[in-house]
């Protein structure tokens, strides 16, 4: 079972990682770098504003590092997509273990349950956010995204697998509850970005992630039965 599990959480997850890395680098990439334009022109401002003030101009602190821009960026976000996307597939192909999905399409239901727990449902309240964004307090943000997340995943199981109209409406219930507490927002709603670009970006993360968790979802399923028939 132990190797099942590995085998399909290691393929699926490199494939379902090559195919969210090159929709990234087509549509969602150049967003966040068109972005970082706006970030940066609007730091530069204010550093002058504060050297014409008589800050401290002299006094800069070493940059944090980041990847330049082209293929080594796409290189460290196609690793990191690899990471996730092999959790990912261990969770799902865990789960299998307990309820093994009959037909590769039904890996597809899996993989857009994974989508609402952890895109589409946090976003409702936090939606993706280009560089540049005014954002609330981060460990208030992480601690509503992870309560989300759990109440959506056991919202979603009631619905699906309750055995009584009772669970079923507990169910929703634990799905409501997240965004009638409201997630944490900024005390002031910016952004350096445009609006349409800012609202572009949520569509298109948004679209990749519920791409990525489909085929996610069909290429687990079908990996864990091949691996249930040789075995």
């Amino acid at each position: 079972m132990i190797k099942r599990i590995a085998q399909t959480a290691g393929f699926s997850g490199l494939l379902a990682a090559i195919f969210l890395t090159l929709l990234q680098s087509f549509w969602v990439s150049p967003l966040i770098l068109k972005a970082e334009t706006y970030e940066n022109a609007g730091a530069s401002e204010q550093a002058e504003h504060s050297h014409e003030a008589g800050a401290a101009a002299h006094e800069h602190g070493a940059e944090a590092w980041s990847p330049e821009d082209g293929l080594q960026r796409t290189l460290f976000t196609g690793l990191g997509n690899l990471v996730v996307a092999v959790g990912f597939a261990l969770m799902l192909a865990g789960l299998y273990t307990l309820r093994a999905p009959g037909k590769t399409w039904q890996g597809l239901l899996w993989g857009l349950g994974g989508f609402a727990v952890f895109n589409l449902a946090p976003s409702l309240g936090l939606p993706p956010e280009v560089p540049g964004t005014a954002a609330a307090d981060l460990l208030l943000r992480q601690y509503w995204w992870i309560g989300t997340a759990l109440a959506t995943a056991v919202g979603l199981g009631m619905i699906a697998f309750g055995r009584n109209w009772a669970l079923r409406i507990l169910g929703v219930i634990l799905l409501a509850l997240p965004h009638l507490i409201g997630a944490p927002q900024p005390d002031v709603h910016q952004s350096l970005a445009p609006e349409a670009l800012a609202h572009e970006f949520v569509y298109a993360s948004l679209l990749t992630n519920a791409l990525f968790w489909a085929a996610l979802g069909l290429a687990s399923a079908w990996f864990f039965s091949r691996a249930t028939r040789n075995a």
